[in-house]
């Protein structure tokens, strides 16, 4: 499942690991917060290392829609109902200094970009007053929301019961401005390790981070791994994971110019690409939606096929070019968790819960990082707003009824393993079963026409992996750990692959 956007992208060479090597700063992951942050913190003089288990964008960074935006869906408004609109205002801003500081680097580094207007939309009418409750909270905030003409609400060939807009926003291609950015951080002094899982980090004694070749020492250690890798603070219990899918289309008639987001379910997003927000010779549109919990789907493959259908039924698409999905985690209270991590004597600094905003989250994070990392004594008012988080009762009511489902999905994976002892009948190519064997869930699938068995623990926290049909990984429904089929871990809070079995 490559992404649009990786389609002719080499990648960006990293170099060979050298162990006990030491640095000002050694950043964890080679995604938009990690990027951003040891760009500045190179440029600043400082020496940096970044290292990530796989290639420079290779998770969420290089598999969202590329939309650069400030009208969130229904982001601010969910926000505002349990909050001040001082806090609501203040992640605006942190966004808006994510956008801008985006918008002027991709200049620097010229990297294209295309300026085109961001809509939030009902599909029936019982999703209205979302979008009105929305534009309310939005133009409190200080943006500048209007209602969609009714010109613009004429031009749209899929169901629209209403919409609000917001103008001048920002479509690139995410994973041409991450190669860019590791580019110029390399250029700017910084050393890049891609291929090396990090296992571990310790912060007593001289801070480093552990990996199976070795270790490597910082005086500071910056997690951008989507969520963190060390349960310090217990963030994995305070964000959720989701999963949701993209695909690409070449069409035969025009598409609506701006890029579109349901505010009411099944979740849909249109966005166009074209000339300066996309591989260079692609244009089509790309269609996301159908999200869900990590491992908490009947059928993965359903829901794309379901996504497909609803594009051909109402766009002008012909050829699927592309299909691909992404992992986001989302805090409970909706605004990311960014800062020094626990327990960690101010060594480790982390960023999570960016809910699918990476864009202008992940920047806004790797500005606040790197200010407390050199000891800016001046700071924007929205990072102080944002550092000092209220818990209110709504947060608590959510982040309850989340890990009353974890505890609700931890207890159904040992039953259902239960049931099914092995032997089973070999899986069909692209399928995967959880038995259990002496007690232990045992996972095994087939792929490639290679037929493997791996223990279906998590090792995170031990809940029993789901197999996920159209991605072909096991899933963790607990805390959305993810691992290929001979049981590498691909991403999530647990640190180690599965053990396989013979």
């Amino acid at each position: 499942m490559t992404p649009l956007w990786k389609q002719d992208l080499a990648p960006v060479a990293g170099v060979p690991f050298q162990p006990d090597a030491s640095y000002d700063v050694v950043v964890v992951g080679a995604g938009i917060t990690g990027l951003a942050s040891a760009y500045a913190l190179a440029t600043s003089g400082m020496s940096v290392a970044i290292i990530d288990a796989g290639e420079v964008a290779q998770l969420a960074t290089g598999a969202n829609t590329g939309k650069v935006s400030l009208l969130q869906g229904t982001v601010l408004s969910t926000l505002r109902r349990g909050h001040p609109a001082a806090l609501v205002k203040a992640y605006v801003e942190s966004n808006r200094s994510g956008q801008d500081w985006l918008a002027a680097t991709a200049e620097t580094l010229a990297v294209p970009y295309r300026r085109r207007t961001a809509f939030t939309y009902a599909q029936e009418d019982a999703g209205m007053p979302s979008v009105e409750t929305e534009k309310d909270a939005a133009r409190e905030a200080g943006l500048g929301v209007r209602r969609a003409s009714a010109a613009e609400l004429a031009a749209i060939p899929f169901p629209v019961a209403s919409a609000i807009a917001l103008d001048d926003q920002i479509a690139i291609d995410p994973a041409r401005f991450a190669a860019a950015l590791a580019g110029a951080a390399v250029a700017a002094g910084a050393v890049l390790h891609t291929g090396t899982p990090v296992r571990g980090a310790k912060v007593r004694g001289r801070p480093h981070v552990l990996t199976d070749e070795g270790r490597l020492y910082g005086g500071s250690i910056v997690l951008g791994t989507g969520t963190p890798i060390l349960d310090r603070g217990a963030y994995f219990a305070k964000t959720h994971g989701e999963r949701s899918y993209c695909v690409a289309f070449r069409t035969d008639g025009s598409v609506p110019e701006g890029m579109y987001l349901s505010a009411d379910s099944p979740s849909r997003s249109i966005r166009p690409v074209g000339l300066g927000d996309g591989p260079e010779g692609w244009e089509g549109v790309v269609v996301g939606g159908s999200g869900h919990p990590v491992g908490r789907a009947a059928s993965e493959r359903e829901r794309v096929e379901e996504l497909i259908a609803w594009a051909r039924r109402y766009l002008p698409v012909t050829e699927e070019t592309h299909r691909w999905s992404a992992q986001d985690y989302q805090s409970h209270n909706l605004v990311p968790f960014v800062g020094a991590m626990p327990r960690s004597l101010g060594r480790v600094r982390f960023a999570t819960g960016y809910g699918k905003w990476g864009l202008t989250n992940g920047p806004a994070a790797a500005q606040r990082i790197v200010a407390e990392i050199r000891g800016d004594r001046e700071k924007p008012r929205w990072m102080t707003m944002l550092g000092t988080r209220l818990t209110v009762p709504a947060d608590i009511a959510r982040g309850a009824a989340e890990n009353a489902k974890v505890g609700a999905a931890a207890a159904q994976g040992w039953v259902e393993a239960e049931r099914t002892p092995v032997p089973v009948p070999r899986p069909a190519e692209g399928a995967g079963v959880v038995a259990q064997r002496g007690g232990r869930p045992v996972g095994i699938s087939t792929v490639d026409g290679v037929t493997r068995a791996i223990d279906a623990v998590c090792p995170h926290l031990g809940g029993v992996l789901s197999w996920n049909d159209e991605e072909c990984t096991w899933d963790c429904p607990l805390h959305a750990s993810r691992f290929e089929p001979n049981g590498t871990r691909i991403e999530g809070p647990a640190s180690r692959n599965l053990t396989h079995l013979s």
